[in-house]
């Protein structure tokens, strides 16, 4: 710290002292959660700053998704750990299927859930993860507060040797540069505690992946209006919570909603576009089909061939 209470700029900010902190430890419990949510405050606009870059990185997994391609995660500690949570919530949210979204997490399953010594320093075995598994037309995301990982920069080496997209999550704006085709640079600063990252920087990743991937999934039609329609109801439980979807999109009563979504053969999105256009079920169906099971478009579709 220099005598005007400036941050020491080390490796990366996420590694200084804070000059805000320094006597968390002589609070009381409460002083401590405050100095904590106020350092907190400034992650959504440290988000915000970098939303031009991250609309780049979800339009190139939104290609990459509409070419056939995958989207891939790679992380190690904290980011990856995230990472790997983001990516297995999609199936069940939007059911997608399982193989759109892939975490690679330094150290496999067991790093998960505890630390696996040196594992994200090995870039060999990130560059060996991602050629096993990426191909030309993917996007390969790494995530990684430093900007340095080495498992994490293996990979995305790796996968522009292969013809994939890259694009790389930071938190320190100081890293050297990186060669991938998006560079999302979130500056949290440094954290309350130095050197854990698993707090602002883990914050502000788990916002941007959450905001990615969501957008993703509503370019690509996994939702109608801002209603999870790409539920299938495959219990009782989902059978009526597409229901209820169905009434609130439509505001029907839940018999017509069930008795449409019945003749749909469950299908939430066919017996969606069935209510709305007035089209019958197999006409619904096709014109999602032909859509890429975009609702408004199949909307669309329908409405033309009816004024054609």
């Amino acid at each position: 710290m220099t005598a005007r209470g400036d941050v020491v700029r080390v490796e990366s900010p996420t590694e200084a002292r804070n000059p805000r902190t320094g006597e968390i430890d002589r609070m009381s419990t409460l002083d401590v959660l405050r100095m904590i949510n106020s350092e907190d405050r400034g992650v959504p606009d440290a988000v915000a700053a970098v939303l031009p870059e991250l609309a780049r990185a979800a339009d190139l997994a939104v290609a990459a998704l509409r070419g056939g391609g995958r989207v891939h995660y790679v992380g190690a500690g904290t980011s990856g750990r995230l990472a790997t949570l983001d990516a297995a919530e999609l199936p069940p949210t939007f059911n997608t299927p399982p193989d759109w979204f892939v975490a690679h997490h330094a150290g496999g399953a067991e790093a998960l859930v505890r630390a696996v010594e040196n594992a994200e320093d090995q870039a060999a075995t990130g560059a060996e993860r991602i050629r096993a598994h990426a191909e030309p037309g993917d996007l390969v995301l790494g995530v990684t507060a430093s900007g340095r990982t080495p498992f994490v920069l293996g990979a995305l080496a790796a996968a522009h040797e292969l013809g994939a997209r890259t694009a790389l999550v930071s938190n320190n704006p100081s890293a050297p540069p990186v060669p991938v085709d998006v560079l999302i640079t979130v500056d949290t600063g440094p954290e309350a505690i130095a050197g854990s990252t698993r707090m602002k920087a883990g914050s502000s990743q788990k916002l941007v992946l959450t905001a990615f991937s969501t957008a993703v999934m509503v370019r690509m039609g996994r939702t109608y209006s801002n209603l999870m329609v790409s539920v299938r109801a495959t219990n009782a439980k989902l059978r009526g919570r597409t229901v209820r979807i169905l009434s609130e999109a439509t505001g029907l009563d839940e018999r017509e909603c069930t008795d449409a979504l019945t003749a749909a053969g469950d299908d939430l999105k066919v017996a969606l576009v069935h209510l709305l256009s007035g089209s019958p079920a197999p006409d619904a169906a096709e014109a999602l089909t032909a859509t890429g099971g975009h609702v408004r478009q199949a909307l669309t579709r329908l409405s033309a061939g009816a004024t054609g």
